[in-house]
């Protein structure tokens, strides 16, 4: 933020405080808005790590008469509310007192060649977000999402990822051709067929597909997969959480990289 006086808010219905809620609290509202809502100290601090400048800054009253100085000097406007009101905008059960309003990225253009995750119609915003935290953790450093998986720049995804979007290369609302276009291996993960992982010869780069929690992986994209891959499960469950297997596949080409 700027270090001029900031904006006191104080009105429910001041049209700021509608959009700002709208951004907190829809999944979508990003996309109409062309603005994300990032709220915490921690995904705040992750923006700015990665050299995001946020557009609005918004505090609350205690927070801003606590920690003024510690969030000076950033770029944009601030915005201070009482935390009554803070806490309606807030999408949170505990608020945390404080957000980031930052412009959307612009939709990247696919890369080629690259070690890349394809997240297949996942539905659970902790699935995507968590995803993303092991893709980010273990090189894959862009994500595809296929039309109809969670909104990745929603607010429960954003959360979820923990900071991870902001060194990933997203794309949102892909189809079969642009996974096709990457130019790598595709391996897709079953429960009940294909090599199993710790015996797999894994390529480097390649795209990991992972599917829907109840429906997995579609036909469409098993049918252009280089390998299908299971994970040994010798406790017997019949399948693993999605986000859970994501994170073992991806570790496991982390390590077969070398």
């Amino acid at each position: 933020m700027t270090t001029s006086e900031p904006q006191f808010v104080t009105s429910p219905a001041n049209a700021l405080v509608k959009d700002l809620r709208r951004l907190a609290q829809d999944s979508t509202a990003y996309r109409k808005q062309q603005r994300i809502w990032l709220e915490g100290d921690h995904l705040c601090r992750a923006a700015l790590d990665r050299g995001v400048q946020p557009a609005l800054g918004v505090f609350s009253e205690s927070l801003w008469s606590e920690a003024a100085l510690q969030w000076q000097g950033h770029g944009g406007k601030t915005v201070v509310m009482a935390d009554a009101l803070f806490a309606s905008v807030s999408g949170l059960e505990s608020p945390s007192r404080m957000g980031f309003v930052i412009d959307m990225p612009s939709q990247p253009a696919i890369k080629t060649g690259v070690a890349t995750v394809v997240l297949d119609g996942l539905q659970d915003p902790g699935n995507v977000g968590a995803i993303l935290r092991s893709a980010a953790a273990f090189g894959f450093r862009q994500v595809v999402a296929m039309k109809g998986t969670a909104a990745l720049w929603s607010p429960k995804v954003l959360r979820a990822g923990m900071g991870a979007h902001f060194g990933l290369h997203l794309l949102e609302g892909s189809a079969l051709t642009d996974v096709q276009a990457l130019d790598v291996p595709v391996l897709v993960t079953s429960s009940h067929h294909g090599e199993f992982l710790h015996k797999a010869q894994l390529p480097w780069p390649c795209a990991w597909v992972l599917g829907h929690e109840g429906q997995g992986v579609s036909a469409a994209l098993e049918a252009v997969a280089t390998t299908s891959v299971r994970i040994a499960q010798p406790g017997g469950e019949e399948s693993l959480n999605v986000a859970s297997a994501a994170a073992i596949c991806l570790h496991a080409s982390a390590t077969a990289r070398g």
